[in-house]
This record gives C-alpha cells, sequence and structure tokens, in this order.
C-alpha cells in the first residue's frame, strides 16, 4: 500500500478559511462561524496547539496529557444526578459519538494553520487577538463587552469560541498573506469611483427576444419620450417595469463592464444600442449624468482610507484561501477515527498530519468545548430516565426498540408491498432527514419514547366517555360558518355592529375580506374549515353549535383575538354508528393520552430530580429536596 493509498484527505475546502476571515471582515455575517467550528459551542479560549509543532498559544498552552489519557486541570465529574455522577470520559464519548467527524474537520484545519505559522515563525499574542476585537467593535461603535455579549446573545458564539475560532485563525492567515496585501493607490481610485464617483441615472427594457430588442430599440431611438411606457408595456424585468424602467443610478466599477461603458458614453436623452447580457437583451436611455459625490475636504483622507481597507479586506479574502488551498494540498492527512482498521493499529490516536498525531483524547475534549453543554443535558435526561425505570424495576430490551421503531413506521405509512410496516425504509428516511445514524437515532429518540411508555403504559386508561368524544370529534356533524376575527375589542364592535344591521351571508363575506386579520378567512370571505365538537376550542366550539342558519353569534374572545361568526347549517355524519369505529378509535385515544402522559411524566421527574451541571455551572435541588428545607424551617 503506498502513501498515498493509506492517506485520506478530509474536506478541508477553501470556504473554510474564507468562511473564517469573512467572519471578521463582514462581521455581521457570524452564521460563516458555523462553517468553520461546526456549530453553537461551549468552549475555553486557547490557541490551536499541536503538541509536536506548536504555535504561539492564544490564551495557555495546550492541555497536558496525563499518563492515565486524562487531561489534568479538568473536571472529571460532569454533572451529578439525584446523587449519581456522570463522569467527564463518559461525556467525551457521548460528544465523540455525535460529533467526532464534524469536529475533527475542523480540529484538523486549526492544526494545519498552526504549523505553518511555526514554520514561518509567526506568533499570534493575546495583545494581537485583543486589538482585533477592539477594533471590530469599534466599527459598530459597540463596547467591546457589548460586541461580546451580542455574539453570544444572537448567534451563540462564546467569547472563547470567537477568539479561538475566529480571530485567531483570521489574523494568522493575514500574517501568512501579508506579503500580497500591499493596496495601490489605482485600486483606492477604484473603490472611490464605486462608491463616491459619478453615476448615470437610466431607463432600461429586458426583453428575452433579439427580435423584440431591435424592434423597440428602433421606436424609442425615434422617440424617446416614449421609453418609460415602452418599459412599463414591454420590459420583462417585472420591478423596473413598475417603475417606467427606472433603475438605480450605474456607478463605475459594480457591475457588468459593458453595460457601464455604454451608459456613460450616451448623452442625455440618447437611447443605446441593444446590449446583450446573462441571456437578457436590453436598451438604456440615459436620463442625466449625476456628478461625483461631494466629500468635504477634512474627510477626504479617512475616506480613502477606509477604501484602502477594502481593498486590503478583498485581498485578505482571496490570498488567504489561496495559501489554505497550497497548506492543504500538500498536507497529508491519514484519518483514523473514521477507519476501525487504522485505530486499532494506533491506539489513542484520531488521525496524523503530515506524519503527526492528533490524539483521540484532544478530540473528545474538542468535542466537549463545541457540544459538551447540549450532549451533556441529553445525557442528564438520560440519566433520571434510567434512575427510574431502575427504581420501578423495569428495563428497556431490545425486542422494546425494534416494536417501536415498527409502530413508527406503520404510523407514518411506511408500509411494505404486503402491507405490513417496512422498518428499514422508514430508518432510511428517519436518519437521512436527521443526518444520523441509525445508533443515534435509536439511542436519541427511540430509546427515551420507550422509557417514557414503560413509566406511564399502565396509567393510560380509555373511558367510554372518551371513546364517546372522540367519536363526536372525529365522526360527528360539523358546525359550518363564515369567521371574522379581530385584534381588537373596539373594532370587534364596530364590525359586529355593522354585521348585525345587515345580517346577510353576502355581507358577511365582504366585512371578512375588509377586516378579518386572519389570513384563510380574510381571503375566502370568511370561509374557515368546519368546526367539530371536542377540537380543543371548547369556547368556538359551543358558540359555533349554538348558531342556527344565518344567525351572528356575540363577540368571542379567544386570547388576544376577537371572533364572530355567521351560522351557515351543519354537515350530516357519514358513520351513525360508534362500533364500526371503536378499534380505531381506541387506538388513537390511547397514543394521544400516552404522548400527554409521557411528557407529564418526564416533566416531573425533571422537576423531582436534584442536578448539579459542572459544566454549565447551574444547580436544581428538585422538589423533594426543597420540601425537605422547607420542613427543617418548619422545625426550626
Amino acid at each position: 500500500m503506498t502513501g498515498k493509498d493509506a492517506t485520506r484527505r478530509l474536506p478541508l475546502g477553501k470556504s473554510w478559511v474564507l468562511a473564517a476571515v469573512g467572519f471578521v471582515i463582514l462581521t455581521v455575517g457570524v452564521v460563516a462561524w458555523r462553517q468553520i467550528s461546526g456549530g453553537p459551542q461551549q468552549a475555553e479560549a486557547q490557541a490551536p496547539v499541536q503538541r509536536q509543532a506548536q504555535a504561539a498559544p492564544l490564551a495557555a498552552p495546550a492541555e497536558e496529557v496525563a499518563p492515565a489519557g486524562r487531561p489534568s486541570g479538568k473536571i472529571q465529574t460532569v454533572a451529578v444526578v439525584n446523587r449519581e455522577p456522570i463522569t467527564r470520559d463518559a461525556l467525551g464519548e457521548e460528544t465523540l459519538r455525535r460529533h467526532g467527524e464534524q469536529v475533527l474537520e475542523s480540529l484538523l484545519n486549526r492544526h494545519l494553520i498552526a504549523m505553518a505559522c511555526q514554520q514561518n515563525g509567526i506568533q499570534i499574542s493575546e495583545a494581537d487577538i485583543d486589538n482585533e476585537i477592539n477594533n471590530i467593535a469599534k466599527k459598530f461603535g459597540l463596547s467591546v463587552d457589548r460586541w461580546l455579549g451580542l455574539l453570544q446573545e444572537e448567534r451563540n458564539v462564546t467569547p472563547g469560541q470567537y477568539r479561538r475560532d475566529i480571530i485567531w485563525p483570521t489574523l494568522a492567515l493575514r500574517k501568512l498573506a501579508a506579503g500580497q496585501l500591499e493596496v495601490t493607490d489605482a485600486e483606492v481610485q477604484v473603490e472611490m469611483d464605486k462608491n463616491y464617483g459619478p453615476k448615470v441615472k437610466v431607463r432600461m427594457i429586458s426583453v428575452n427576444d433579439r427580435g423584440l430588442a431591435e424592434e423597440l430599440r428602433a421606436k424609442a431611438a425615434a422617440n424617446p419620450d416614449a421609453f418609460p411606457d415602452m418599459a412599463k408595456n414591454h420590459s420583462q424585468d417585472v420591478n423596473s417595469a413598475a417603475a417606467r424602467g427606472l433603475i438605480p443610478p450605474i456607478r463605475r466599477h459594480i457591475g457588468n463592464k459593458e453595460i457601464e461603458d455604454t451608459v456613460f458614453a450616451l448623452q442625455a436623452g440618447e437611447v443605446s444600442p441593444v446590449v446583450f447580457v446573462a441571456g437578457q437583451y436590453l436598451i438604456f436611455k440615459c436620463e442625466e449624468h449625476l456628478s461625483a459625490d461631494e466629500i468635504p475636504a477634512g474627510s477626504l483622507n479617512g475616506i480613502r482610507q477606509r477604501m484602502a481597507d477594502v481593498v486590503r479586506e478583498s485581498k485578505m479574502r482571496e490570498a488567504a484561501g489561496d495559501i489554505y488551498e497550497k497548506l492543504q494540498a500538500s498536507a497529508q492527512i491519514v484519518n483514523v477515527y473514521n477507519d476501525p482498521s487504522k485505530a486499532s493499529r494506533m491506539p489513542g490516536v484520531a488521525a496524523t498530519l503530515n506524519g503527526q498525531p492528533v490524539s483521540l483524547q484532544e478530540l473528545k475534549e474538542e468535542c466537549i468545548s463545541r457540544h459538551g453543554v447540549e450532549v451533556l443535558d441529553g445525557e442528564i435526561n438520560r440519566k433520571i430516565l434510567q434512575q427510574e425505570l431502575t427504581r420501578r424495576q423495569l428495563q428497556v430490551t431490545e425486542a422494546d426498540l425494534e416494536a417501536e421503531i415498527v409502530r413508527a413506521a406503520d404510523s407514518f405509512g411506511f408500509l411494505t408491498k404486503e402491507g405490513k410496516p417496512d422498518m428499514e425504509a422508514w430508518l432510511k428516511q428517519v436518519t437521512g432527514e436527521q443526518g444520523v445514524s441509525v445508533e443515534l437515532y435509536v439511542r436519541d429518540a427511540v430509546w427515551p419514547t420507550v422509557a417514557l411508555k414503560k413509566l406511564v403504559d399502565d396509567q393510560v386508561k380509555i373511558s367510554d366517555d372518551d371513546i364517546q368524544k372522540g367519536f363526536v370529534a372525529n365522526y360527528g356533524e360539523r358546525a359550518q360558518v363564515l369567521a371574522i376575527v379581530l385584534d381588537s375589542q373596539r373594532r370587534a364592535q364596530e364590525v359586529w355592529e355593522m354585521a348585525r344591521r345587515n345580517p346577510t351571508e353576502q355581507f358577511f363575506g365582504e366585512l371578512a375580506r375588509q377586516y378579518s386579520i386572519e389570513p384563510v378567512s380574510k381571503n375566502n370571505d370568511g370561509q374557515v374549515p368546519p368546526i367539530r365538537m371536542n377540537g380543543g376550542q371548547p369556547t368556538i366550539e359551543n358558540e359555533a353549535f349554538r348558531l342556527q342558519a344565518g344567525e351572528i353569534s356575540g363577540i368571542v374572545a379567544v386570547g388576544n383575538q376577537y371572533i364572530i361568526l355567521y351560522g351557515l347549517g351543519r354537515t350530516k355524519p357519514l358513520i351513525n354508528n360508534i362500533e364500526d369505529v371503536r378499534s380505531e378509535l381506541v387506538k388513537e385515544l390511547h397514543e394521544k393520552k400516552l404522548r400527554l402522559a409521557m411528557a407529564d411524566k418526564f416533566e416531573t421527574l425533571r422537576e423531582s430530580a436534584q442536578i448539579d451541571n459542572f459544566l454549565a455551572n447551574t444547580t436544581q435541588a428538585g422538589k423533594a429536596f426543597d420540601a425537605a428545607v422547607r420542613q427543617q424551617m418548619q422545625r426550626k
């Protein structure tokens, strides 16, 4: 096997580095960070340091790994649930299971840049990072604290993540690309022209047929004053046609050079030749030439400096991408994590980069840094359920899990030709939609569902009254009504008075079209789906079923909305014998009641649990603990 055969290059694409740089340059495009770091995380500020090839650290050197394979300085119990611990090792395995592949790619990205920095004698200091963040915050007129807070509040990017995964690689690549970032006066002038230079006010006609374009151009040239009407009547660009051909003024260097050259060559009132661009035939009429924007003398130097920064940032994006492509092209990456045979030969190694190992422990810690809080919350929930199963002497078996998957396949209509539940087709669909493995789907969705069903199934009872209500709701008559939905009682009173003075179906529909704030009733002259009893809106249901045909209801207040109904009559039931559908009703009612009971049970268990989450720094005493404390206080 050759070295090439043994190597699988991860998809460390140019887009990764462009996203990192673009995050800082554009700033508001915070979502680009997800391409770098794989999503919302909780992280500490630290440099992407390879132990064998250390770059200058961001905040502190990479954590030393103790001989036992456990990182020193880290809490080894990340949570305690009802006095039962969840260890860091267990959390590491769970975060690795869910995010290992994605996080490994990002980890190797940073190591690759760190190696290049070391080879070129480049160091990124704490002061460098602080200055960059200060400059970015200043651009938006914000304090650093407010800027970092905004990133965390709106994009869930912690300060540590921002420093390590956004600012650090941007500064590193900027220094690596320093020789390619020189800005010339000519380049600054181009930016000045784009933003402040002269422009041409024009009208445009756009069509997709050459013959029609030439015909329109000839007519417009003969009678330029008719151009606005021709644009309105013939242009296939809807937006400009609505403005009688008028489009935003055209400047130099901001779009298509042929269009710019064409319009700048026109005199006021002159019509252009036909220009073919992007599948469209365009005709322009010059309205007037507009002078360059006036710039106060005292502002010119500052504006030119900003334009120079724009040019430099543009070059930065391009240069950083090129540098990263070269680094990637020369890198030899062996992915051990995704290859069981390699993993057995290289225990404890996640990957090698240019022959240097990246440890599995480091990958686990990176996964915890990025996704530990969210995964730990799921593990706490799992622990709570497992504890209750143990207390009740219940177990979730493989047969239980398979039965639940079969039930889901049947419920969602995944059936074989023979009409039996198609478990394989369902698993393929659901895991594909969620982007997870079957193992994760079973662990995170199926197992908790089965566990909760076992805890509450014996509590779910279906009474004759339940069946009767379900029969009426599903198969009973419906009240047919028109409806007007309003958002203020005052307006509702006004509309109700108008409807009462002219209580006809047609007039009520006109009122709905004019006043209703609810789209269905507004767009359909008050028509809404027939209302059934026991459908979950008893106030509306009772009022609708009280109405006779042609009768108007009172004003029905539901939440912050006010509803007026107009009776049209009742539908006729298709099924009159409850016994014909009893088994279906029992099955449906049991499922609904079971879901409600499961939700209630989990909420009760979670609220009653004593939870110390050391990763999120939160503590929940639990209802039982609270009650005990209150009793002690009362004794005192």
